[in-house]
């Protein structure tokens, strides 16, 4: 069961218009939450003079393609050293989490004033490129994980201070894809995914390097505190998912025609209770906004699994051999092999961790929320039609084809309609009325949606790369917004709450209760922790070599990187020959040519100026002799 300890709420102030950033993240309240590593006051000035920067770069409305271009001539060298100063040497470490910072404040900015909407989101985004450009250029990269990404600071609203972030986290409530796509933030990611940076024991508000990621010796890394890594708690989830489908395959296809539960029974209904507490866990805690499209997705299998084995408790409270038995007993059945599709489809959650799902489930997601007008303006239409219908079958004060009605206006929406026995209803009124809203549904409508689909579709496909690292993002803080000194994932959630939290945790001693714990976890996990230990190990060996040849932690040598050292460039003159060839990629050649015309412009200019100064001084020279 999930323990609550460090995540962070949303302010909610924001959330009216920024949809991106009430994502699937775990908050909590707010006094678990450590306090800002810099003074809040401090943060929101250099978040105020960012602002004022970008306000003054960004002028008037621009192209975007201008702002986000490789060599910008808005966001150019100078403007970026001057946002790095925008916080001094004390504070320069908050300025990547201030442009995020800025970049809502001009999203919420275009939201209020739509005549200059376009106008603030190019600001916005110039915030991002900026962003960007200061975490690719820091070459201190435990200074840019532990300072600038990871520790985390507030601003001051209407007096008081916000809760504490820090940039990864703002980047992805933001969904801030150019910050999330550079490499240092993806560097940053993959350390802790893999439990290479962790939170301090001691001060849950820093995050610091894992000790023993070096380490060789294999009994060191079998510790149940790992689990609480990211890249094992979701291995967790995708082996008890798996294990969650094969029991119910189990279960639906070893009928019991008497009605008693087998073992197999038992548990998927243990693992489905498991589930619900877990999501009514995260409920409590987080609130509204834990709904999301999966929440709302896995709810619906949980119910349907519950409502079925109701049913099955029903049919075992009649006698054996009753019509009553059989029915309730075919009722659960029903029940259950009606939630095979949601089965299935809930690996889907569990498969974003590769790219091209990863993506598709971006799709999904676009697409469920740009159906939402859709839906809409379904629901207006067919209450209107449906009022029109039933008020014309009802003319002979006999109300009896609202069946009928319902099923037609249905079949129509799932372009079957079906125009027989509309003659009846006031004739011709009825069947007019029928061909115009199966015009409106299969004309209109549909290609309404069919349309958002395809922009949706579009527009993620695009940039699906920058969409899947996100996505990655975003999974990654979930567990590390959500660290539990004790993970029991579920159903191993039952043992904790049953086991140790109600009988144990309210008396026992701190520490014994934490060891005790601890103790439970490594026998839980003990085949999982076996063999990450083995794969720790072996990283350990790598980082080890890394470590001696001066290399980064996670650094491997390719292909094309072996006998490089052995070749030498300068030396053979190939070097010289690459310099004095390469293309100026900066400018384009219209510039090129300007640059080098002003250039002789310049000389010519010098040399006239030479020319005429030895002319005034050759005058002077004869006017002197003339005097004399």
């Amino acid at each position: 069961m999930v323990s609550w300890k460090g995540l962070f709420s949303w302010d909610g102030r924001d959330r009216h218009h920024l949809h991106d950033e009430i994502q699937a993240l775990l908050p909590t309240r707010r006094d678990d939450v450590p306090p800002s590593a810099i003074p809040a006051k401090e943060v929101t000035k250099v978040a105020l003079r960012l602002k004022y920067q970008i306000e003054q770069v960004i002028p008037c409305e621009l192209p975007e393609d201008r702002v986000e271009q490789a060599h910008s001539p808005i966001i150019t060298q100078c403007v970026i050293d001057t946002a790095k100063e925008a916080g001094g040497k004390e504070n320069s470490a908050c300025v990547v989490y201030c442009l995020l910072v800025v970049k809502k404040w001009f999203k919420l900015q275009a939201v209020k004033e739509l005549w200059d909407a376009d106008l603030h989101n190019v600001r916005a985004l110039a915030c991002e490129i900026i962003a960007k450009h200061l975490i690719e250029t820091e070459e201190d990269m435990d200074y840019l994980m532990e300072d600038v990404l990871l520790k985390r600071y507030s601003i001051v609203i209407d007096n008081e201070d916000t809760v504490p972030a820090n940039a990864i986290e703002r980047a992805v409530d933001l969904h801030a894809l150019h910050v999330i796509g550079s490499s240092g933030y993806q560097k940053c990611i993959g350390y802790l995914w893999r439990g290479w940076l962790v939170q301090d024991d001691d001060d849950s508000a820093r995050f610091v390097h894992y000790n023993n990621k070096g380490n060789t010796n294999y009994w060191v890394h079998c510790d149940p505190d790992r689990m609480r890594v990211p890249m094992y708690q979701n291995a967790v989830q995708v082996l008890v998912s798996v294990i969650y489908l094969a029991l119910y395959t189990g279960a639906i296809n070893t009928i019991n025609p008497t009605g008693d539960v087998d073992v197999i029974e038992v548990l998927l209904y243990v693992f489905t209770f498991g589930f619900i507490c877990d999501e009514l866990a995260k409920l409590w805690k987080v609130g509204r906004y834990y709904i999301g499209f999966w929440n709302v997705f896995n709810s619906t299998l949980y119910a349907i699994l519950t409502v079925s084995f109701v049913t099955r408790m029903i049919a075992l409270a009649h006698p054996l051999d009753t019509k009553e038995r059989r029915h309730y007993n075919e009722l659960s059945y029903n029940f259950l092999a009606f939630s095979a599709p949601l089965f299935w489809g809930r690996l889907l959650l569990y498969l974003d961790n590769f790219r091209f799902f990863g993506a598709m489930l971006v799709v999904l997601k676009v697409m469920m929320r740009e159906s939402a007008i859709f839906f809409i303006l379904l629901f207006v239409i067919c209450v209107g039609f449906l009022q029109a219908f039933i008020g014309l079958d009802q003319v002979d004060n006999n109300l009896t084809a609202v069946g009928f009605i319902s099923k037609a206006m249905l079949n129509a929406i799932m372009t079957s309609p079906d125009f027989d026995g509309f003659e009846n209803f006031g004739h011709p009124f009825g069947l007019i009325l029928y061909y115009i809203y199966t015009f409106v549904i299969m004309v209109i409508l549909l290609n309404i949606l069919i349309a958002l689909y395809n922009s949706a579709y579009e527009d993620i496909t695009d940039n699906a790369t920058d969409e899947y690292m996100a996505l990655f993002a975003q999974k990654t803080m979930q567990f590390v917004r959500a660290p539990d000194e004790n993970v029991f994932i579920a159903p191993f959630n039952l043992i904790e709450l049953f086991f140790l939290i109600l009988p144990l945790e309210w008396w026992m001693n701190s520490k014994t209760y934490a060891r005790l714990n601890d103790h439970i976890m490594a026998f839980i996990y003990a085949p999982l922790l076996l063999f990450t230990a083995g794969l720790e190990t072996r990283a350990a060996h790598r980082v080890k070599t890394n470590v001696k040849r001066g290399a980064e932690d996670d650094d491997v040598i390719e292909e094309w990187e072996q006998m490089e050292s052995s070749i030498d460039f300068e030396g053979d003159g190939w070097a010289k020959k690459v310099e004095s060839t390469k293309p100026n990629v900066e400018f384009d050649t219209a510039t090129k040519e300007i640059i080098e015309l002003r250039e002789e412009v310049r000389a010519l200019k010098d040399l006239v100026e030479m020319l005429v100064e030895r002319k005034v001084n050759g005058n002077d020279k004869g006017n002197g002799k003339d005097d004399s």
